[in-house]
């Protein structure tokens, strides 16, 4: 039997990298995976991917800064494809300044997408996992929010302020059988990796930069990702809640 034959598992940002390759690999171990992303059309090809591959998957366009969106997607994703058994909050969004040159319009962007939305997201599926008394939960943080990163003032912000909250409501809803971790990515090659390659002015010496500060000597690829939130998504982490992990090529080692 497959890990998550029979379950329901929603992730955000689904059309991007990380998340369409989050998507694959729940669709492979036999989850209802529901696509949310900004841009509808990333969504469906992902979805499309999957079926194509005899899997099952449904595109749903989601604003998660617009609580009315993410009421929706989830009604309807409940109307589809049964009760979420988990939730991978993977969407985001950064700006690559200095703090000092930032704009207060940038913050708040940049705070509704990388916090409030994951609020949202919580806070519409959690009541349904909490009647079930069952849940599993994964949060995309990043490095950054435990060791901080020039030039992401406030997504690393944001971002632990995501870690802090996960272990909340890990403590919060432990009693109902619901776990929350948090997978924070080190450099990853996706399009927001692309725009801090950009932003720094040289791309090929930023990259020569990080590759030789990784120890595993590469940057991460998308596909290094799904490991670590599908263990924290599956039975195998049933005893393990408030945690983080970070996916970085020994970039960072916290213990």
């Amino acid at each position: 039997m497959q890990r998550f034959e029979g379950k329901t598992v929603v992730v955000t940002g689904g059309g991007g990298g990380i998340g369409g390759a989050t998507c694959r690999r729940f669709a492979r171990e036999g989850a209802r995976v529901a696509i949310y992303d900004l841009n509808p059309e990333a969504a469906e090809k992902v979805a499309a991917q999957i079926r194509e591959e005899g899997g099952q998957a449904m595109a749903f366009r989601c604003d998660i800064t617009d609580r009315a969106s993410v009421d929706a997607a989830v009604e309807t994703t409940l109307q589809k494809l049964g009760p979420i058994d988990v939730l991978v909050n993977n969407a985001g969004w950064d700006v690559f300044k200095p703090f000092t040159r930032t704009e207060p319009s940038q913050w708040d962007k940049l705070i509704a997408i990388n916090l409030t939305g994951a609020l949202h997201m919580h806070h519409a599926v959690l009541p349904g996992m909490a009647a079930r008394k069952a849940g599993r939960i994964v949060n995309i943080a990043s490095d950054a929010a435990r060791v901080g990163s020039s030039g992401e003032a406030v997504y690393a912000a944001c971002k632990g302020g995501l870690v802090a909250f996960s272990k909340t409501l890990a403590r919060e809803h432990a009693r109902h059988n619901i776990t929350v971790n948090v997978v924070c990515p080190g450099p990853t090659d996706t399009a927001l990796f692309a725009d801090y390659k950009e932003g720094a002015g040289n791309p090929e010496k930023l990259m020569e930069a990080f590759t030789r500060s990784i120890p595993l000597g590469r940057i991460g690829q998308p596909d290094d990702l799904p490991g670590a939130i599908l263990f924290f998504a599956s039975d195998d982490a049933a005893f393990v809640t408030g945690q983080v992990l970070s996916v970085s090529g020994g970039l960072t080692m916290n213990g």
